[in-house]
């Protein structure tokens, strides 16, 4: 690491310790030449998702995108939609594969807000699923019973 104040190429590190909710490292470092000491930060570098859309194409992870249609499907409900996109985001960064289709992000989402509350469930499915009458609705809350 070099220095910041005079440009050595090698210092040593004095103490580390997480950051940022464990999302990286922060270390105090000292020069070798002059002394000084100074902070760094280490992070993981994440790797770029790409979701493949109905259409076909492909476009990057967006987290607020799926955070937007979360919060829809859990308003005024007792659901913590940020913290179903962090899981949903960890689990596609820790995946050996760097493309997931829509309908794949979908099922995640609906076997999460399952667990978490069925109000948010049925917001979200049908809006996913595009219910498109009321027999498909009806036939979704059936199947949500049924799976208790």
């Amino acid at each position: 690491m070099k220095c910041p104040i005079c440009g050595f190429h090698d210092s040593k590190v004095i103490d580390s310790r997480p950051a940022n909710e464990g999302n990286s490292i922060k270390r105090r470092r000292e020069c070798l030449s002059c002394q000084k000491r100074f902070t760094t930060f280490e992070m993981l570098e994440a790797v770029q998702i790409f979701v493949i859309k109905k259409d076909g194409s492909k476009e990057l992870f967006d987290r607020n995108k799926l955070l937007v249609g979360l919060l829809k499907a859990c308003q005024k409900r007792p659901v913590n939609a940020e913290m179903i996109v962090n899981e949903i985001e960890n689990e596609l960064q820790n995946s050996l594969s760097n493309e997931i289709t829509t309908k794949e992000i979908g099922e995640l989402v609906m076997e999460k807000l399952k667990k978490l509350d069925e109000v948010a469930y049925v917001r979200f499915a049908s809006v996913y699923r595009e219910f498109k009458d009321l027999e498909t609705f009806l036939a979704e809350l059936k199947r949500l019973q049924s799976d208790k």
